[in-house]
């Protein structure tokens, strides 16, 4: 009966960047997480953060920090115009100057970070892990930047987050983000490795420099045995979210979501039966 009530379902498992997607535009998550289409392009902000995680991966993964700095300027440089939100430069000179000053923010960016890069002892580096949760209908996947050895439970790991930013995460006010994605990176981490996970621990670094000569750095620690109701809320979340999904028979557009309103109205737009797209409607007079 399991296996049936599965077989329903659109996906194989939930992540977080899914479920996130899926709360804040449902036909924009359906395009992107079911049809597996993946053509909206990115912010050149967003550019910049994965050329960034491209040479820190490379740097704990044992390369020198120039080489892995040179490999994340590879990435960058070879992320087609295409695959690019470049807002208002709609001119090829005006990309080819943002295409510059990307490059400068993220030489800007990981020297920030590489200048007193933190010390770990590393276990596994962009670790990727899909497991099954008891009391969850469907499994659950993430990838943990790094896994560590936890500095305050030395019988225990750590998973380490980075996020390159424009401005830093209140300290309070993105706490439920942080949590949820916490929770995935535990089950996965914990249930793979056989190992207590201790700390869910993200390193915020600002692209841009302070004005003020304040540290690009901010660091934001979850502490799991600290944590009770919050398993409670995640595994009710994601309960209640595949219901939906399963009883959801038309997705419909967020035109306030500020990341894929319109391209959402597009979707609904391409997918209207033929008989409504030809059909002539006018309104009442």
């Amino acid at each position: 009966m399991a296996r049936k009530k599965a077989a329903e379902l659109p996906i194989k498992h939930w992540s977080y960047s899914g479920l996130m997607a899926y709360l804040r535009n449902p036909l924009a998550w359906y395009k992107r997480y079911v049809e597996q289409v993946y053509d909206t392009p990115s912010g050149p902000a967003g550019v910049v953060g994965r050329a960034a995680h491209t040479a820190l991966q490379h740097y704990y993964g044992g390369l020198p920090a120039e080489a892995a700095v040179a490999l994340g300027l590879e990435y960058l440089r070879d992320v087609a115009d295409f695959e690019i939100n470049f807002g208002k430069a709609k001119t090829k000179t005006a990309q080819k100057a943002k295409r510059e000053s990307m490059e400068r923010e993220y030489l800007q960016a990981v020297g920030f970070y590489l200048a007193r890069p933190p010390k770990y002892k590393v276990l596994e580096v962009e670790f990727k892990a899909t497991v099954k949760v008891s009391g969850l209908p469907l499994p659950i996947k993430a990838v943990s930047d790094l896994v560590v050895v936890s500095k305050v439970d030395p019988r225990g790991v750590d998973v380490i987050d980075h996020k390159f930013v424009t401005a830093f995460s209140p300290y309070k006010g993105d706490r439920s983000l942080f949590v949820l994605q916490a929770i995935f990176n535990y089950y996965t981490v914990k249930k793979t490795l056989n190992k207590p996970v201790r700390r869910f621990v993200v390193h915020e670094c600002k692209i841009s420099r302070n004005q003020d000569g304040s540290s690009q750095m901010r660091r934001h620690v979850i502490d799991f045995r600290t944590f009770r109701e919050e398993f409670i809320i995640f595994n009710r979340l994601v309960r209640d979210a595949t219901l939906s999904l399963k009883q959801t028979k038309v997705f419909l557009p967020n035109p306030s979501d500020i990341f894929e309103g319109e391209n959402s109205f597009d979707i609904y737009r391409i997918n209207l039966p033929r008989e409504e797209s030809d059909a002539h409607f006018r309104p009442d007079e």
